[in-house]
């Protein structure tokens, strides 16, 4: 999915093809002086990142200490090396 940009005035000049485009599935990103201001989508994208964002993450330290623990071996592949000649 890409996303199409539009000025400020262009977006206002063509606010129903700017609405369409986000209804189809492509955010519409709109800038004011050049930069980035508003991203225009479909209320189900909103709702989903909505319903999606009012999750609690824990912290990438929790997830890491989250990770199984026990005891369990960690085995290494017995190979070969190459002959290198010089």
């Amino acid at each position: 999915m890409s996303q199409a940009e539009w000025s400020l005035q262009d977006a206002k000049n063509k606010f129903s093809a700017v609405v369409e485009a986000a209804r189809k599935g492509t955010p519409q990103t709109v800038t004011k002086r050049g930069r980035p201001a508003v991203v225009v989508v479909a209320v189900e994208e909103y709702e989903r990142l909505a319903r999606d964002g009012g999750k609690e993450r824990p912290s990438f330290v929790e997830h890491l200490l989250s990770a199984p623990q026990g005891d369990f071996k960690l085995t290494r592949a017995r190979l070969k090396p190459r002959d290198v000649r010089f």
